[in-house]
């Protein structure tokens, strides 16, 4: 290869991460555009990305290009409702900058969430949080907006958490504190979202499930924000509890061998649903050994031939694995069933 094909081939794949990173807020700002489109736009990222051979890629990514530059909100699209205020977000401070467009999330991103309500003549069962999985982007699609629909469907009020991504680059007691705080929003205004303080559970999908776990990990039982960021200025939702009643761990459980120190958490009974395929079902295995060990409820559910990451993928037309689909009923089932015996 000589100099100047290699420095096409650099400039075509920065060219293509550019736009894959711009292509983020689409993707997050799932509720504010026709989904047809965003399906659409799913589909031609992952054509861009796939695609081996410099010309086609290149091709390939100015289609792109302006399909996005066609993409308009709704006229009633939602606003982003923002988890913390500006200036008191708990933070490590290490994460300043984002060369090559490594994260999807720049340094200056802000957690924020978006309302999936029932209409007033419908009786909530509780409440859901769905978190996706990776590093948020185009997984926002099936595992946390299709999702949102699929638990309204169900009787729940849904709320779509894009928060500090686990990993990526943020820590745990980042991820968590964003999951916890959402939890305590729902928490304060219970009574407006029709439902009980005690009938918040968490649904994360892999990535998603670990953030899960995080919030678990370090705001349940009596843990303080501050305990983690002494900086932080408490406010009045730190009052309420910051860690669900339910967990719903989908193809997310901890990796194998990583320990909790389980002295001040208070864990909550957790819902597994893996499909047989899938790699996070040999972390599994170790993790519900260990929870049990600890006297934690743990409820598993695991689904024959089915690979990692087929939540919600019903919005992408795609039913190869309808078995799946069975997770959302007895995900419903095990809610209840928590929900009913935390008091009336």
């Amino acid at each position: 290869m000589n100099r100047d094909t290699e420095t096409l081939d650099n400039n075509v794949a920065r060219f293509c991460s550019a736009l894959q990173h711009r292509s983020v807020a689409y993707f997050e700002d799932a509720p504010c555009y026709p989904i047809e489109k965003l399906v659409k736009l799913h589909g031609m990222r992952r054509n861009m990305l796939g695609e081996k051979e410099e010309a086609k890629q290149l091709e390939l990514a100015k289609e792109y290009q302006e399909f996005m530059d066609t993409l308009c909100k709704l006229p009633d699209a939602p606003s982003r409702i923002y988890l913390w205020p500006e200036g008191n977000m708990p933070a490590t401070g290490e994460y300043l900058e984002n060369p090559d467009f490594r994260y999807n999330h720049d340094p200056d991103f802000r957690p924020y969430m978006y309302e999936f309500l029932l209409p007033e003549n419908v009786t909530p069962k509780g409440a859901v949080i769905l978190c996706a999985g990776g590093d948020h982007g185009d997984c926002v699609i099936h595992e946390a907006y299709q999702s949102c629909l699929d638990f309204n469907r169900l009787g729940y009020q849904s709320f779509m958490l894009l928060n500090r991504t686990n990993m990526m680059p943020y820590t745990g007691q980042e991820c968590g504190a964003d999951a916890a705080r959402l939890i305590r929003m729902i928490r304060k205004d219970a009574s407006k979202y029709r439902i009980r303080e005690n009938q918040v559970a968490f649904a994360g999908f892999s990535n998603g499930g670990l953030t899960g776990e995080e919030c678990i990990r370090y705001y349940s039982g009596n843990q303080k924000v501050t305990d983690h960021f002494p900086d932080y200025a408490p406010d009045e939702l730190d009052g309420y509890s910051g860690s669900p009643d339910a967990f719903l761990c989908i193809y997310g459980p901890r990796w194998e061998g990583k320990e909790m120190d389980y002295t001040k958490v208070v864990y909550p009974p957790v819902f597994y649903a893996v499909g047989m395929e899938d790699k996070a079902l040999d972390n599994l295995h170790w993790v519900y050994g260990d929870l049990l060990a600890h006297g934690i409820r743990a409820e598993v559910h695991t689904f024959t031939g089915v690979p990692h990451g087929q939540a919600g993928v019903s919005v992408f037309g795609n039913y190869e694995y309808p078995n799946f689909e069975l997770w959302l009923p007895l995900a419903d089932a095990f809610m209840q069933r928590i929900f009913g015996k935390s008091g009336g």
